[in-house]
């Protein structure tokens, strides 16, 4: 995960970077440890980054005394379906604990938009072939992009409330004065629709 070195928060990608590491899940100790940093400084990252949906959490009991509470990677993020490079972004991004969703979802988009190398103001048919350049399906249908292949899919399902990351995404990757709204996520059965009102159209 070297290229989160690009974005967020250094000490939030440290952590991150130690938990996705290890085989087994780690408490606030061993990440004060393995950083050299307080315990209390160790878990601020840790809270934050299960905040953001990038850990798990759970809790173990190692001899007499209060349970230690444990950090995991969260399991969705390894089904994520865009090149690992775009899924570092986007995981800076959240670590960076941001509230808005929806405009972390549109920065991560407009990041998305500059790598497949679309104009400015772009139809749908070129923000299709540039998702298609990204490494996933997509196509138009009327006013609507469909996807069997949902990049953010994995966590939407896990987290019904990062669906305004989704539509965010999308909506910085058609750009220009955009809402977008995802509906299928949730249905592992049926492809997404992304319906998109914008205000202009090439």
């Amino acid at each position: 995960m070297d290229r989160l070195s690009a974005v967020g928060d250094s000490g939030l990608r440290a952590a991150l970077e130690f938990v996705r590491g290890q085989e087994q899940c780690v408490t606030a100790d061993e990440l004060a440890a393995h950083d050299a940093i307080h315990r209390n400084v160790a878990r601020s990252r840790l809270e934050r980054l299960a905040s953001a949906g990038l850990l798990e959490t759970g809790f173990t009991r190692a001899g007499a005394g209060r349970p230690a509470k444990t950090y995991r990677a969260a399991p969705e993020l390894s089904a994520i379906e865009f090149p690992a490079h775009h899924y570092e972004e986007l995981v800076g991004l959240l670590a960076e604990g941001r509230s808005d969703l929806r405009e972390v979802g549109a920065a991560f988009g407009r990041r998305l938009a500059k790598a497949a190398g679309l104009p400015s103001r772009r139809n749908l048919d070129e923000v299709c072939a540039g998702l298609r350049g990204l490494g996933f399906q997509a196509a138009h249908e009327g006013d609507e992009i469909v996807t069997p292949t949902c990049p953010l899919r994995p966590l939407v399902a896990a987290q019904p409330r990062l669906a305004e990351l989704d539509e965010g995404m999308w909506a910085g990757l058609v750009g220009g004065r955009t809402t977008c709204t995802a509906e299928g996520c949730l249905d592992p059965t049926a492809p997404c629709r992304i319906r998109v009102l914008m205000e202009y159209r090439r």
